[in-house]
């Protein structure tokens, strides 16, 4: 199925941050050779050296990997008029010829010769991330573009290293995309049935969704 390709590998050490817990790995920061990528703990990242900040609301197995697409950094990039280099948004993988946005839930990515993601999530902006960007009314601005980017679940472990193939191997083909789903959560609750039939989504958010439509 369709290819696309690595451009950047980030991890993000500790820094002090505007944040619940006073630290933060948000900015990353492209790494050169390959990176190891497993199955993490409650609140750990996947990718091997990369720190989490804020256990209760990111990492874990639901949110082990966190991509955005190249393309829509540079959409970013035009519309805040600021350079915005791989890394800057939190992301892992940085992804060129990779529709994040419109990836399905629970579709399956193969990264270079060995590491199968699924996809899981959208990512919702939190004080953190505007913190971070540090541009007026971000989490509004980010919410109403609705591109979102994608968390990613590891199914099997690996490494992964610019560069590398992004082939996806497996399409649910149920039509909710991640993109839908934040939209959904966000600005248009009537989405919110579909979203709500799709097992693989994050446990906690499809929990959420099920509350909120009453099933």
């Amino acid at each position: 199925m369709s290819l696309g390709r690595v451009l950047s590998v980030n991890v993000g050490g500790a820094r002090p941050m505007l944040a619940r817990t006073g630290r933060s790995g948000i900015g990353k920061q492209p790494q050169v050779g390959s990176v190891a990528v497993g199955v993490p703990g409650y609140g750990k990242s996947g990718f091997a050296g990369d720190f989490i900040g804020d256990p209760e609301d990111h990492g874990g197995v639901d949110r082990a990997v966190y991509a955005y697409s190249r393309e829509d950094l540079d959409f970013w990039q035009g519309e805040l008029e600021r350079d915005l280099p791989s890394g800057v948004f939190g992301e892992n993988l940085t992804t060129v010829a990779v529709d994040v946005t419109g990836a399905e839930i629970g579709e399956r990515w193969r990264v270079g010769a060995e590491l199968v993601l699924e996809v899981s999530a959208p990512r919702t902006p939190c004080r953190t991330f505007a913190a971070w960007m540090d541009e007026k009314r971000w989490i509004h601005t980010f919410t109403r573009r609705a591109l979102p980017g994608a968390y990613l679940r590891v199914l099997v472990p690996g490494s992964v290293r610019a560069g590398d193939a992004v082939e996806v191997a497996h399409r649910p083909g149920h039509g909710v995309t991640v993109g839908l789903v934040f939209r959904a959560i966000t600005t248009e609750p009537e989405l919110l049935p579909q979203v709500a039939a799709v097992d693989a989504l994050a446990s906690d958010m499809l929990a959420t969704v099920r509350r909120r439509v009453g099933s």
